[in-house]
C-alpha cells in the first residue's frame, strides 16, 4: 500500500519525496514571485533583508533560494525524529508530510521571512531536547538560544519562541534559575552582536528599532486566501484533528522522553497559533512553522494507528489533497 511504501527508508522513498517536492513547487517555478508579492521587503528585519540582497535580483533565483530552505528543512525534519527517537521509527515521514502540509498553501511558497527562520527553531527544538536528563546543569539551553534569537534576526516574531525556553526548563528539569540563566543569555548573545556590529558599522539605529517594532506590531498583514484553498484546508484540518486525538490517547503510554517532546511540539503549535490570533504583522506565512508540529503528529498517526485502511485512505487524501489544489495553482 502506498502509506506502507512511504514508510520505508529505501533511496526510492527518498527520490518519491524530492519528484512530490518539485511538483509541489512546479506552479513557483513556472510563475515566480518575488517577496514584494506579500508585501515582505517592506522594512525587513536585517538578516532577512541580506538575503533579500543576495536573491533579491531574480524572481527564479529567489523562488529557488526559497525551494533550498524547504529541503533544509525536509531533512531537518526527519533528522529529528532520528536524534530524538520519540515516534520509535526512522523513517521519511515527515519529510513528506512537511511537503505536503506547506504545499496547500502555494500563495507562499516564495521567499519570506518565516521560512529562514523556521530551520533555527527546530534546531533550537533539537538542542532544548539533548538536555533530557542531562546531569548537572543543562548549557544546550544556551545553544537553543542561540538558535530561536538567530531565527529572530529573519523574522520578528520567532522572539515569541523563547517561550519554549522557559517551558521546557519546566517540562524537562527540574526548575533551576541557573538554567533560565543560561537560556536568557543564549538567547540575548546574537541580538547583542549583531547590534554591536550594526552599530560598530555605522548603519542607521533608528532603522533598526523601526523595523523591529514595525514586524512585531505595526505590520498590516494580510490574511486572505482563494475560497478553493480554505476548502482544502479545513479538510486538512480533520485530519489533523483525528491525528492529535488519537495522540492524546496515547501519550500515557509514550517513553517520558517522548512524551515529553510532543508536550513541547504542542506548545510550539500554541504559540504559533496565540501569535496569528494576537499580533497583526502575524499572516498565514506563520504556517512555515505551525507545519512542524502538526507535521509530527501526523506522522504519529499513520505510524501508530491500528486502523489501517482508515490511514491509507486519509493518508492518499491529503495527497490528492496537494496534488489538486498545486494542479489548480498551475493552471493558474
Amino acid at each position: 500500500m502506498l502509506l506502507r511504501k512511504f514508510r520505508e527508508n529505501g533511496p526510492d522513498v527518498l527520490f518519491l519525496i524530492f519528484v512530490l517536492m518539485v511538483f509541489t513547487w512546479m506552479g513557483a517555478f513556472l510563475h515566480p514571485r518575488m517577496p514584494s508579492a506579500e508585501g515582505f521587503d517592506n522594512m525587513p528585519m536585517p538578516l532577512f533583508k541580506v538575503l533579500l540582497g543576495i536573491t533579491g535580483f531574480s524572481p527564479f533565483i529567489s523562488t529557488f533560494s526559497a525551494f533550498l530552505v524547504m529541503l533544509l528543512m525536509a531533512f531537518l525534519m526527519v533528522n529529528f525524529n532520528t536524534n530524538v527517537f520519540f515516534i520509535s521509527e526512522r523513517t521519511f515521514l515527515p519529510a513528506l508530510i512537511y511537503v505536503v502540509i506547506t504545499g496547500m498553501n502555494p500563495q507562499y511558497q516564495l521567499m519570506n521571512p518565516v521560512l529562514p527562520a523556521a530551520p533555527f527553531l527546530i534546531l533550537g527544538i533539537r538542542r532544548i531536547m539533548d538536555s533530557y536528563k542531562v546531569q548537572g546543569t543543562a548549557y544546550s539551553f544556551f545553544d537553543a538560544g542561540i538558535f530561536i534569537a538567530t531565527g529572530s534576526l529573519f523574522y520578528a516574531g520567532m522572539i515569541w519562541f523563547g517561550i519554549l525556553l522557559i517551558v521546557a526548563i519546566i517540562v524537562l528539569r527540574p526548575f533551576s534559575m541557573r538554567e533560565i540563566a543560561i537560556s536568557l543569555a543564549g538567547f540575548l548573545t546574537p541580538l547583542f552582536i549583531f547590534t554591536g556590529f550594526y552599530y560598530i558599522l555605522g548603519y542607521d539605529m533608528d532603522y533598526l528599532r523601526s523595523a523591529v517594532n514595525y514586524n512585531l506590531f505595526g505590520r498590516e498583514a494580510a490574511a486572505s486566501m482563494p475560497l478553493l484553498n480554505i476548502i482544502v484546508l479545513l479538510i486538512a484540518g480533520a485530519v489533523i484533528l483525528i491525528s492529535v486525538s488519537h495522540l492524546l490517547g496515547a501519550l500515557k503510554e509514550k517513553r517520558i522522553k517522548s512524551r515529553k517532546t510532543f508536550m513541547l511540539l504542542f506548545w510550539t503549535f500554541f504559540i504559533s497559533a496565540g501569535m496569528f490570533a494576537v499580533f497583526k504583522p502575524v499572516s498565514l506565512e506563520i504556517f512555515w512553522i505551525a507545519s512542524i508540529p502538526l507535521t509530527y503528529f501526523l506522522c504519529h498517526y499513520f505510524v501508530f494507528s491500528r486502523k489501517k485502511k482508515v490511514t491509507e485512505v486519509l493518508f492518499i487524501m491529503l495527497l490528492i489533497l496537494v496534488i489538486f489544489i498545486q494542479g489548480v495553482n498551475l493552471a493558474g
